[in-house]
Parts: structure tokens; C-alpha cells; sequence
């Protein structure tokens, strides 16, 4: 019979992400982030960018094709000009870290549930095989 329900499992994985939300990795994130928000070169060239890409919507719009092909080479100058800046690009690095810490969470979980399915089905964990295969003598791989 089953022990646990869902419900019990979301509120596990509320607590789990409270961890997750004290860790060093977010907590990098979160000053990152801070520091973006204070930072006026930052705000004037993300404010500049997106009135280009408004302009870059609108030449599109019209066919003036000229001018979209100058607009987005300003667009792809500023936004060069953004990553540059070293604030940003320790934002960028926190935001791929939080992202590879939650990668590196989803993988344990889903590889300990395949793990555990197929130890309580008697199967072989090093082929990969549920105790269903096994027992039915199907050594085709469902992978």
C-alpha cells in the first residue's frame, strides 16, 4: 500500500526548496541581482535596448528594412556592451549556478525513484531492468 500522497510529497519538496533558497549559490544570486538594480549604467542600457526593440517591432512592421538592419546592430552593440559589465556577468554566472544546482536536484530525485522501482520490482539495477522484464525473461531495454 502507498504511504505517502501527493499532497505529503509537495509539502516536502515546499521544505526542500526553502534549503535550496538558503544556499550559497542562491544567496550569490540574490546579491548578484541587487547589485544589477542599483546599477545606472545597467538600467540606462536595458532601458535603451528594449526602446530599440520597440523601434526594431515597429520598422519590421513596415517593411523598412534599412532601418531594422541598423536598429538591431545597435540592439547587438548594447547588449555587448551590457555582458561587459562585471556585474552582469556575476549575474549571469549566479543565475547558470542556481540553475545547475536545480538540474543536479531534479536528476537525484528522478534517478532515486528509477533506482527504487526497480529494487522494490526485484529488478537489476545495473541493466536498468524492472522486476517485470526480469521475471518474463524480456532483456529488451525500455530506455
Amino acid at each position: 500500500m502507498a504511504k505517502y500522497t501527493k499532497d505529503d510529497i509537495i509539502a516536502r519538496a515546499k521544505d526542500l526548496a526553502r534549503m535550496i533558497a538558503e544556499t550559497e549559490e542562491v544567496d550569490f544570486f540574490k546579491r548578484a541581482e541587487s547589485q544589477i538594480q542599483e546599477n545606472e549604467k545597467v538600467k540606462m542600457l536595458i532601458s535603451s535596448i528594449k526602446g530599440l526593440q520597440k523601434q526594431a517591432v515597429n520598422f519590421q512592421h513596415y517593411d523598412k528594412t534599412e532601418a531594422l538592419k541598423k536598429t538591431e546592430e545597435k540592439i547587438a552593440s548594447l547588449e555587448q556592451e551590457l555582458d561587459e559589465i562585471p556585474v552582469v556577468q556575476e549575474f549571469k554566472q549566479s543565475q547558470m549556478e542556481v540553475n545547475d544546482l536545480l538540474q543536479i536536484i531534479a536528476s537525484a530525485i528522478s534517478n532515486t525513484v528509477t533506482d527504487e522501482v526497480i529494487r522494490s520490482t526485484g529488478g537489476d539495477i545495473l541493466r536498468g531492468e524492472t522486476g517485470a522484464a526480469v521475471k518474463n525473461g524480456d532483456s529488451c531495454h525500455s530506455h
